[in-house]
């Protein structure tokens, strides 16, 4: 007993610490899929966004109900077993007319058919052996769960690209506000200098009037940044699926981003890769077992059946059960549909005009890809050429500011112009911004006309 008293301390103890270390574990498995970090990454964004995106989910759900219809389909293949039961009294016993058994070619005389009660328990069988539903049906079931998984992985790809661009579209705002609290630091810095230069007696007020000016506007602009940030990172997070009244804030090394702006220019389009035209390709799979099916419309049902009824009757209620007289029975069911009209021939003429129009939609896709990514690449390559300008733009504007800067310092130049290589630096800056914004939702534009958007998630 004294031993017993010990262990089961040191038990409890054990027990309640390795729940303890364990809840973490739990509750990260539970919650991973829904959590985010504050900061996030582009990678972390998407990952987010497929577990919780309204219509990533609308898509998984049609996906699941498709498979379900499937299973209803299907189950015709399996046995349909049915039982029912009913109790009858007869306030009026039917009757019928009977040959008479000792003058059988006398007139007939009434007879009863049933006794004033009865019940009966009737249980039924029947296996369909052959019928033209059920085996289109199971033909078809993989392409109709083809196209449903096809259909929800088109609407990944187009989340990984309205995803995309809306952090793109963030870290580009991001660093424009950056680069104007960069240029607030250099006007205060320049107004400080003007105003000094003033007391000095080196310049007039002009200078830090203009100087101040600059950094007013420079403020007021920072506001409005602030305000459009707020407002991209909600489109952010309706793409993502993320709660509004949460924060989130991007991620994203600038220098990786940079060196990830380059792509084939060179490559063909390989039509099979466009989820689009996969679905295409299954929706005519599928039409050809439609027209498989017309042709198959005059081949019989058959199907088998078993029958077994348990019959009471009794004129006195309170002895219906007493006794019962089953009767049981075996068979095979045949259904041929012998004319309908022109309804088999129109059917069929219909689903081979539904054929060839697919089929020609296929060249209607090829025409449209080509467009998309003729049109996605020249759009891609203009804005890859403007970016390197803008890029060489923004080392001239700097070397120029920092001249006009220096020279101003030393009484050869005036401020205005110092005002006037800050605004052509800025520009520079914010040019080269818009430039890598396009790029980058450009390459995006080209990999989707590619059909090169994996998912990985």
């Amino acid at each position: 007993m004294i031993r017993d008293s010990l262990i089961k301390p040191k038990f409890l103890i054990f027990l309640f610490s390795l729940v303890i270390f364990s809840l973490p574990t739990l509750l990260f498995s539970q919650t991973g899929s829904d959590s985010l970090s504050v900061n996030a990454t582009l990678n972390e964004c998407l990952k987010y966004a497929f577990h919780n995106q309204p219509i990533i989910k609308q898509a998984g759900l049609e996906e699941n109900i498709t498979k379900q219809n499937i299973r209803i389909s299907l189950s015709e293949w399996l046995p349909q077993i049915n039982a029912s039961a009913n109790i009858l009294h007869y306030y009026k016993a039917p009757v019928s007319l009977v040959a008479n058994p000792s003058n059988p070619s006398g007139p007939a005389q009434i007879a009863g058919v049933s006794l004033i009660n009865s019940s009966g328990v009737q249980f039924s069988a029947s296996q369909v052996l052959f019928n033209n539903d059920v085996f289109f049906a199971g033909r078809t079931a993989k392409y109709f769960r083809q196209k449903a998984s096809e259909s929800t992985q088109n609407s990944k790809i187009d989340l990984v690209v309205n995803v995309s661009k809306a952090y793109y579209d963030v870290m580009l705002t991001q660093q424009q506000l950056n680069l104007l609290n960069d240029e607030i630091e250099r006007l205060r810095k320049n107004l400080k200098d003007a105003y000094s230069q003033y007391q000095n007696g080196l310049t007039d007020k002009i200078d830090y009037k203009r100087a101040t000016i600059s950094l007013n506007n420079a403020n007021a602009e920072k506001k409005s940044i602030d305000e459009l940030l707020k407002v991209k990172y909600a489109f952010l997070k309706q793409q993502m699926g993320y709660p509004m009244e949460r924060e989130i804030f991007i991620l994203y090394d600038s220098s990786s981003i940079n060196n990830d702006i380059y792509i084939d220019t060179i490559r063909a389009i390989p039509y099979q890769n466009r989820i689009e035209f996969k679905i295409l390709q299954t929706q005519l799979i599928i039409q050809k077992y439609n027209i498989s099916y017309y042709k198959m419309a005059y081949i019989p049902s058959l199907s088998a059946f078993a029958n077994y009824n348990m019959v009471y009757q009794n004129d006195q209620f309170s002895n219906l059960f007493s006794k019962d007289f089953p009767n049981s029975a075996l068979g095979l069911t045949i259904s041929l549909p012998l004319f309908q009209g022109t309804r088999r021939i129109s059917s069929l003429e219909k689903a081979r005009l539904q054929y060839s129009q697919l089929a020609l939609d296929t060249v209607v896709l090829k025409n449209l890809f080509n467009t998309e990514y003729s049109q996605a690449l020249a759009i891609y390559k203009s804005n890859l050429a403007e970016l390197h300008a803008m890029q060489e733009n923004v080392v001239i504007a700097h070397e120029v500011y920092n001249m006009v800067k220096f020279q101003y310092e030393k009484g050869i130049k005036s401020y205005l112009e110092v005002i006037i290589s800050e605004t052509d630096l800025r520009n520079a800056e914010i040019n080269h911004l818009n430039a890598l914004f396009h790029v980058l939702t450009g390459k995006l534009d080209v990999q989707k006309a590619l059909g090169t958007i994996f998912i990985n998630f």
